[in-house]
């Protein structure tokens, strides 16, 4: 198992292309001009930015390898894999909570470290928008492996999209929406952080995380079709983005701390 964790390191990067990084980064500045953070005036937050994205592959190399495979091991300690499969439904829901608590606990590691600097009293709206920044950059290095992996996987292509129509563009939507909760669930977490309320809110990030990746679980047992699913993450994407563009807009005197 170590070695897998190593080698996915190389793996995460195994696939690049234009594209994928260029789509990418339009992903991630769209929804970083949707909460307009100081970027240019606190430019610190480009570090903030950065250790975001530095985290992503650590985060899921745990999430996935380590956690992924003890969990396994533990349900068939208990269970046959008869039962972990008719029961997956409900099996899958703890696991998922587990690695949305990883995922939400690397991006909140350097809003917690901005956090602590500042003696734990930052202003709820500037612990927002920090939030933004450093999903928004795990988001987007989690966004160009996603979406390098499709175009791969895809063969995608002009020729592909004449073939089968719009479907063609499924996983690069898909991935817009994805990138947009990486934001909105750590600008809540932050939020939350800044508020006083940390391990509440640090607890409802990783349920959006659950809610999200439950689609994915509907559409493996044949409930829901890749259509339905993804139409289901954009609504949640857009509800829970709503909510903190909402808390991003609400009258407050910002922090101009540097």
């Amino acid at each position: 198992m170590i070695q897998q964790m190593l080698d996915f390191f190389p793996y995460f990067f195994s696939s690049p292309s234009v594209l994928g990084w260029s789509l990418a980064v339009i992903f991630a500045a769209i929804w970083l001009a949707c909460y307009r953070p100081p970027l240019f005036s606190k430019p610190w937050l480009w570090a903030i930015l950065a250790a975001g994205a530095v985290l992503t592959p650590i985060a899921i190399d745990i999430s996935y390898f380590l956690l992924g495979t003890g969990i396994s091991k533990l349900y068939g300690y208990f269970w046959s894999r008869q039962t972990i499969q008719s029961w997956g439904l409900l099996l899958s829901v703890p696991k998922m909570f587990i690695f949305g608590l990883v995922w939400e606990g690397a991006k909140l590691l350097p809003v917690g470290v901005y956090w602590w600097l500042k003696e734990r009293k930052i202003e709820p709206k500037l612990g927002l928008l920090i939030g933004v920044v450093a999903g928004a950059g795990f988001g987007f290095f989690y966004a160009q492996f996603a979406l390098n992996s499709f175009i791969l996987d895809s063969s995608w292509s002009w020729q592909l999209v004449q073939a089968v129509g719009l479907k063609a563009f499924s996983g690069f939507w898909e991935n817009f929406f994805l990138l947009g909760l990486n934001v909105a669930s750590t600008a809540l977490a932050a939020w939350g952080l800044a508020k006083g309320w940390g391990w509440k809110f640090y607890l409802v990030a990783g349920s959006i995380f659950v809610v999200t990746n439950y689609f994915s679980v509907l559409y493996d047992y044949g409930l829901i079709s890749s259509t339905q699913a993804e139409f289901l993450i954009a609504t949640w994407a857009l509800i829970v983005v709503g909510v903190t563009l909402w808390l991003r807009e609400k009258k407050s005197n910002v922090s101009r701390r540097k």
